[in-house]
This record gives structure tokens, C-alpha cells and sequence, in this order.
């Protein structure tokens, strides 16, 4: 079965013309399967009260479907989270009462320029022609959910965002390194003995509780990701965020779907010292945010280097 996973940003109301509602939490996940293909819709409920929502609900989706009603701060700081996070790949669509060169003068020189843009009513066969985007290696998954459900035990939820997964998979579950057994995978609420990247999965698990598993928490094999709570980045301030950031100053720190609160340890380099172990690859993007500021709350941005 194909998988095709979306961001979509945008009211609510117009992800139940997608899918179905499935699990709701400060993110909610519609999907939808027809003719082989099993869609995703992420959507960052909490946003804007949360700007953490943001992040994860982005790096969830391989597109992003970004269907704009106004003019705001908030949604500056959605087309400056997508331009950090490097998410090319979109749609994009606007409300009447939406002013178009404005918007256009908005997303000037940011990936939302690259997205390609629709009328709202051509949204979903737009959708439609948007193929799967894979990636070969080892199985990882990265989880946004966990609960027990009676008689089953540990159930995840995540994304496969490489490789190829099996049942009875041994598999370690990172940033705590614990061992882990896939009992059974299921897709859309149906059990399958193998599920390949981008699926998003139900995997019932052995080896760890619910308590255990974290979002962001990650799947994979031994050796596969870097754990650490030290990092460095080449660091970036967001040209519209104007307060100076100096050493030993608190914010968080979203790296996938982690959210850590982060101490700037060194600012030349930039060295980060995060509150607990994260797992990570070089080269994957750490934003450093200030949820509590007033204006606008992404710090900047840059790639793990060590």
C-alpha cells in the first residue's frame, strides 16, 4: 500500500473534507484510504496558542497543504517555520478575502514561494496527483503517539521515514537506547506483515510502556542515530527576531518531534545544552524557540554539526 503524508495548515473544518478523524491530541491526524493509497493529514491544533504544535505537525508530512484566511503574525510565523524547516514540497491556496500580491510579497524569497497555487475548490484533486516520497535504508520510525489498549499492551504510533519495517522486528528504542520487539503493524487499522517508508503505522511493541516512549522518540537500529545532550549548530537568528541572544539564556529547542528546553552554552560556535538526551543525525535541523515573546517567537535555526 502507498502512503502519502501532508501537513495542512489551515482551519480544521477543511481536513474533514480530506479524511477521517483519527487520533487528537495538540496535533490531530485525519487519513483517508482509496485506491491503494493511504493519505495523512497532520494538523497543529494547539497552533497558535503553541507554537511547539507547529513544528511537529511539519516535520510530520512530506508535503504540506498551507490554505491561508488572512493576513496575520501567525501566519508570517507559519511561512517562516516552513522556510527554515526547508518544506519545498506544498500547495498553496487563499481565501477570497485574502489580498494575493500581499501574500505573494509575503512569501518572497521562502519555499512558499515554490509552492504551487490553487483555487480552494481544486484543493483535494490537487492532493490527488501528489505521488509518495520514499527513502532506502534500515527501518526508523519516528513516534508521535503511545498508549496501552487492553489486551494488546504498548501501542505506537509513527511514521516510517526510512527503510522497511517487519513484524517481530528487533529494533532499539532511542534516545534511551531500550530494546524493542514489533509484535504486530497495522495501516489504517488494518494488519500487515510489512510496511515501507512514508507509512504511517500502528505498531503494537514489547519491551517498553507507554511511560517509556516520548514524541520524537525514535525506531531504528543499532548505531543509527546520535544521542547526546550537547550539540552544535550553525546557527542563524531569525531576521525577525531583534532581541540579542546571549549565553546561559533559556529557550526550547524543536528538533523533529522532539521539544527540549535548550541553555546556550557558547555562541561562537553555537553550542546548545539541552535539558535531556535527544537523538538526532548531523546535519538535522535544530530550531531554537521563545515561546513566551511577544512578537515573534522562532528564535533561528541551524543544522546539527556535531
Amino acid at each position: 500500500m502507498k502512503s502519502i503524508n501532508f501537513t495542512l495548515l489551515a482551519d480544521e473544518s477543511l481536513a474533514k473534507d480530506f479524511g477521517k478523524k483519527g487520533t487528537a491530541t495538540d496535533i490531530t491526524i485525519y487519513d483517508r484510504k482509496e485506491s491503494g493509497v493511504l493519505r495523512t493529514w497532520t494538523v497543529p491544533t494547539s497552533f497558535p496558542d503553541k507554537i511547539q504544535s507547529l513544528f511537529q505537525a511539519i516535520n510530520m508530512g512530506e508535503y504540506v497543504i498551507f490554505h491561508i484566511t488572512k493576513l496575520d503574525k501567525f501566519t508570517g510565523e507559519q511561512i517562516i517555520a516552513l522556510d527554515v524547516l526547508g518544506k519545498k514540497q506544498g500547495i498553496l491556496s487563499h481565501s477570497f478575502d485574502v489580498d494575493k500580491n500581499t501574500l505573494l510579497s509575503m512569501i518572497k524569497g521562502t519555499v512558499v514561494e515554490q509552492y504551487k497555487l490553487v483555487e480552494p475548490e481544486n484543493l483535494k484533486k490537487e492532493i490527488d496527483l501528489l505521488e509518495p516520497i520514499s527513502k532506502d535504508g534500515s527501518p526508523l520510525i519516528v513516534i508521535d503517539h503511545c498508549f496501552d489498549v487492553k489486551g494488546v499492551g504498548t501501542v505506537i504510533l509513527g511514521k516510517i521515514t526510512q527503510g522497511k519495517l517487519k513484524v517481530y522486528e528487533n529494533l532499539k528504542l532511542f534516545p534511551k537506547g531500550t530494546d524493542i520487539v514489533v509484535k504486530s503493524i497495522q495501516m489504517h487499522d488494518d494488519s500487515v506483515e510489512d510496511a515501507v517508508c512514508p507509512a504511517r503505522v500502528g505498531l503494537a511493541v514489547k519491551g517498553a510502556g507507554p511511560d517509556d516512549v516520548q514524541r520524537g522518540d525514535v525506531l531504528c537500529m543499532p548505531n543509527t542515530m546520535q544521542v547526546s545532550q550537547e550539540i552544535e549548530i550553525d546557527y542563524v537568528q531569525s531576521k525577525f527576531f531583534k532581541d540579542k541572544v546571549s549565553e546561559n539564556q533559556m529557550f526550547l529547542a524543536s528538533i523533529g518531534l522532539q521539544i527540549r528546553p535548550v541553555k546556550i552554552a557558547s555562541l561562537n560556535p553555537m553550542k546548545l545544552s539541552l535539558g535531556k538526551p535527544t537523538v538526532y543525525e548531523k546535519g538535522d535541523t535544530c530550531v531554537i524557540l521563545k515561546p513566551e515573546s511577544a512578537t515573534i517567537r522562532i528564535v533561528g535555526s541551524g543544522k546539527i554539526t556535531k
